[in-house]
C-alpha cells in the first residue's frame, strides 16, 4: 500500500496529475470567462499529451510532486490580478501553493524568476499599480523564507537570481517614484527599470553567492553559457550531452501545428498584442481604465509568461513541460469576449469552438490513440540481479559508488550507503560525482583508486554501456573526460581495462550483462 516508497510515489503523483486536470479546466473558465474556454484548455491538454508532460513514462520526477502546484499558483495570481483589493487570504493561498511548488524541485526557483520578471514588466508598462505588486513580492519573500527553513537552510535558494529579482525589484518599486517625480511611463523609463532590474540582479546574485561562498548553482550559468557560446566543462556536459537538455526538437513546432494549437494561440497572441497596443497609444489614466474594464492586465502577463516559456523550451528541451501547457492555457482565450466580442457578433460561440474542437481532433485523436496502443511495463533483469546480489554479499555499512541512477536505485533497494546521487544542485555533491566518474576517463587507474579510498568507498558499481555508449559526437563519458583532463587524452579510458582485468587495484566480485562490481581493497 501507500505505506512502500515506489506505490506511495506513484498514487501520489497520479492523483496529483489527476487533480491538475480539473485545475486546467477551472483555470481556462476562469481566464477566458466561459466554459467552453475550460473545455478547449482540457482538450488541447489530451490532443497534446506527449509534449506536456512525461507523468505517464517516469512518474515519481520531482516535477511531477511540483508542477500541479506552480498550475494552482497561476490561477491563484490571475484571481488576484483580477480583483482590485487584494485580501490576505489570496496572498495566503499564493504563498501556501508556492512552497508546495519549490519544495519538491531545485529548479522551480528559476520559473518563478520568470513568473515575476514578467511581472514587473507589466507593472512598468502602468498595468498593474507598484502597491498591488509589491503585496505579491511579499508572498512570494515568505515562501521563498519558509522554504529555505524546510529545506534545512538550502543556502541556494537565498542567493538565486530568484531572490535577488525580488529585492531588486522592490527596490526599484521604492525608488522609482522619489528618484523619478514624474509619474508618465515613457518608453525611456521602462528601459532605464528594466536595466537597472537586469543589472542589478546578476550584480546582486553574484554578491551574495560570493559573500556567503555559495556555488551550488554555479553549473546553471555554466549549461545557459553552452547554448550561447559553446562553453564546455565536464559538469556542463553530463547536462548538455542528455537529450532531455538539448535545444528544442525542430519537430516540436510542427506537432504544435498539426494539432492547431500553436495557430489558434498566435492568433490570441496577435489580438492581445494589439490591445496593447490600443491602450499605449493613450494617456496612462485611459490606459489604466481599459485594464480594469477589457481585463488586459492579465492577459499581458500570460502573453509575457508564454514568451519567458517559450524560451525556456527553446534553449532546454525538457522544460516543454511550462510552454506546452501554457499554450493549451492561452488557447482558452479564443472563447473570451473581451477579445473576439466583435466575432461572436457574427457566430455563436459554440459553434466556433466546436469547429476549432473538431479540426484539433483529426490529428489529437491520432495522438491519443498513439499514447493508448503504447503498453508495456519496466523490466530491468540485470539490475534487480545486482540488487539481490548487493543484500545478500555485502555487509549493511558497505559503502557504493556509481552512475548516480544506479546509485538511487542502491539506496532505495538495498539501503546501503552511497557516496553520490542524482542532485547535482549542489557543489559538494558535483565534486564527489566527478571523482566517482573518474572510472570513465582515462586516469591511472592507481590514481582513481586512491581519490575513491578518501571518499570511503568499498564497492564501485561499473556499467560497461556508460564506457561505449554515445548518444551523439562529444557525448561518450571517455570524450566528456577529454574536455576535462586533456593531459591524459588518447589514452585507453580505464572502465575498458578494468571490463577486461580489474587486477591489481580492483577486484571484480560480482559481473552480469550490464554491471561489474569492483571491490576496492585497502591500501
Amino acid at each position: 500500500g501507500l505505506g512502500d516508497p515506489a506505490s506511495f510515489y506513484v498514487a501520489v503523483i497520479f492523483l496529483l496529475n489527476g487533480l491538475m486536470m480539473s485545475l486546467f479546466f477551472i483555470y481556462g473558465t476562469y481566464l477566458s470567462g466561459s466554459r467552453l474556454g475550460g473545455l478547449v484548455t482540457v482538450m488541447c491538454f489530451f490532443f497534446n499529451h506527449g509534449e506536456c508532460t512525461r507523468v505517464m513514462w517516469t512518474p515519481p520526477l520531482r516535477e511531477s510532486f511540483s508542477y500541479p502546484f506552480l498550475v494552482l499558483q497561476m490561477l491563484l495570481l490571475t484571481y488576484i490580478l483580477r480583483i482590485p483589493n487584494i485580501n490576505t487570504g489570496s496572498l495566503i493561498a499564493l504563498c501556501v501553493s508556492n512552497i508546495f511548488f519549490m519544495l519538491p524541485w531545485q529548479f522551480a526557483q528559476f520559473v518563478l524568476l520568470t513568473q515575476i520578471a514578467s511581472l514587473f514588466a507589466v507593472c512598468i508598462m502602468g498595468y498593474i499599480d507598484s502597491c498591488k505588486l509589491q503585496k505579491i513580492l511579499s508572498a512570494h519573500m515568505v515562501s521563498l523564507v519558509v522554504c529555505f527553513i524546510l529545506m534545512f537552510g538550502n543556502s541556494m535558494l537565498l542567493t538565486s537570481y530568484y531572490a535577488a529579482s525580488l529585492v531588486v525589484i522592490w527596490g526599484i518599486l521604492e525608488l522609482t517614484p522619489k528618484v523619478l517625480k514624474n509619474s508618465r511611463r515613457e518608453v525611456c523609463l521602462w528601459v532605464v527599470e528594466g536595466c537597472a532590474w537586469l543589472f542589478g540582479t546578476v550584480t546582486l546574485k553574484y554578491m551574495t553567492s560570493l559573500a556567503f561562498g555559495i556555488a551550488d548553482d554555479a553549473h546553471i550559468g555554466n549549461i545557459l553559457k553552452s547554448k550561447f557560446i559553446g562553453y564546455k566543462d565536464f559538469d556542463t556536459l553530463m547536462y548538455t550531452c542528455a537529450a532531455e537538455f538539448d535545444f528544442m526538437e525542430k519537430e516540436t513546432p510542427l506537432r504544435y501545428t498539426k494539432t492547431l494549437l500553436l495557430p489558434v494561440v498566435l492568433v490570441v497572441f496577435g489580438v492581445i498584442i494589439k490591445r496593447v497596443i490600443v491602450c499605449l497609444r493613450h494617456k496612462l489614466e485611459v490606459c489604466k481604465y481599459c485594464a480594469t474594464v477589457c481585463l488586459v492586465l492579465q492577459l499581458v502577463y500570460h502573453a509575457l509568461q508564454l514568451v519567458a516559456y517559450g524560451v525556456l523550451a527553446i534553449l532546454i528541451m525538457r522544460l516543454k513541460l511550462f510552454l506546452t501547457p501554457h499554450l493549451c492555457v492561452m488557447a482558452s482565450l479564443v472563447c473570451s469576449k473581451q477579445l473576439f466580442g466583435w466575432l461572436f457578433c457574427k457566430i455563436q460561440p459554440k459553434t466556433l469552438v466546436f469547429a476549432i474542437l473538431a479540426l484539433m481532433a483529426i490529428e489529437g485523436s491520432a495522438n491519443l490513440q498513439t499514447q493508448w496502443n503504447i503498453m508495456g511495463e519496466f523490466s530491468n533483469l540485470p539490475q534487480e540481479e545486482l540488487l539481490e546480489w548487493i543484500k545478500v554479499n555485502t555487509r549493511q555499512d558497505a559503502v557504493f559508488a556509481g552512475a548516480m541512477p544506479t546509485m538511487a536505485s542502491v539506496k532505495l533497494s538495498t539501503l546501503r550507503p552511497i557516496v553520490n546521487h542524482p542532485h547535482y544542485e549542489d557543489a559538494g555533491l558535483r565534486a564527489r560525482t566527478k571523482i566517482v566518474y573518474s572510472m570513465y576517463s582515462r586516469k591511472p587507474a592507481k590514481e582513481v583508486k586512491r581519490e575513491l579510498i578518501k571518499l570511503g568507498v568499498n564497492y564501485y558499481i561499473l556499467e560497461e554501456s556508460l564506457c561505449v555508449s554515445r548518444k551523439k559526437p562529444g557525448c561518450s563519458m571517455p570524450e566528456i573526460w577529454d574536455v576535462e583532463d586533456p593531459a591524459n587524452s588518447g589514452k585507453i579510458p580505464l572502465c575498458t581495462l578494468m571490463s577486461k582485468d580489474s587486477r591489481p587495484y580492483f577486484i571484480t566480485v560480482f559481473e552480469n550483462s550490464n554491471y561489474r562490481v569492483l571491490k576496492i581493497p585497502k591500501e
